[in-house]
């Protein structure tokens, strides 16, 4: 999204890469016109308001698989905000969901965990990515499987995306909360990472809510954290307990001047 390395799925692990994509010294950001037109297709199939002034933002953490120490993003002016998307439910029905936002920002490199070893393919790095954030309006796993399928065959067929979930076009991620009959508070939230099937989308949902629920009637607490959907037992496993907001010191990126869209 920032760098002219090429995108592609498969290659041998490192070969894809740029001085930018790896925050070498003294290199820099450029953006690339036909990833912020692919994010407008998008934000106009979803019934988007778009901010006509293009800035992005720096996301700082440290982790192995993000070389430069922060990762380009769009967290204080999304390009699209306030959109709807309509799918058709199993029994038939349609369904409209909200959205919050669409914003543009830059993939990490690929873990590849074998034994007690993580390698790291930075082929992945910067790769453009569009995140859609939808509200908290589903209620069932059967309305968020519509959800993703129906914007799935959006960005399929704006060519904005291959959409093959298998190859990692399309993930998702899906957060989790009950609450009692009556009430309007959201209980605390179960994030599940990076979903690459409609099935798994389906299955996690499903073992999370029953998951949730039995804790909730043995009068326990269901703890703030993020999980992964083993598909070997069906089940999520924990990854990392949230105790507290993590503090990524956002601010606007240095390098990258505010860009201003053309009306048309």
């Amino acid at each position: 999204m920032f760098a002219p390395s090429p995108v592609s799925f498969g290659s041998e692990p490192n070969t894809q890469i740029s001085s930018v994509d790896l925050g070498y010294p003294g290199a820099l950001p450029t953006v690339n016109r036909a990833g912020v037109k692919h994010a407008l297709r998008a934000c106009h199939a979803l019934n988007m308001t778009i901010d006509p002034l293009l800035r992005f933002d720096r996301k700082n953490y440290f982790y192995p698989d993000l070389a430069k120490g922060f990762q380009i993003t769009q967290q204080y002016h999304p390009i699209g905000s306030n959109g709807t998307l309509t799918a058709t439910l199993v029994d038939g029905t349609t369904k409209t969901f909200d959205i919050e936002r669409l914003h543009i920002e830059e993939d990490t490199a690929k873990q590849n965990h074998i034994g007690d070893t993580t390698y790291l393919d930075y082929n992945r790095s910067g790769i453009g990515l569009i995140e859609v954030v939808s509200r908290p309006v589903m209620r069932s796993a059967d309305d968020a499987v519509a959800y993703v399928d129906k914007l799935r065959e959006i960005v399929l067929y704006l060519g904005v995306s291959d959409a093959k979930m298998n190859e990692g076009s399309l993930r998702c991620d899906v957060n989790i909360s009950l609450r009692p009959y009556g009430t309007e508070e959201f209980g605390n939230k179960v994030e599940i990472k990076n979903l690459n099937s409609l099935n798994n989308v389906k299955k996690s949902i499903e073992f999370e809510i029953k998951r949730q629920t039995e804790l909730l009637l043995k009068g326990e607490v269901v703890d703030q954290e993020t999980r992964r959907f083993d598909e070997a037992t069906q089940e999520t496993i924990l990854m990392r307990k949230k105790s507290s907001a993590v503090d990524y010191r956002y601010f606007r990126d240095p390098n990258i001047h505010p860009i201003q869209l053309d009306a048309n």
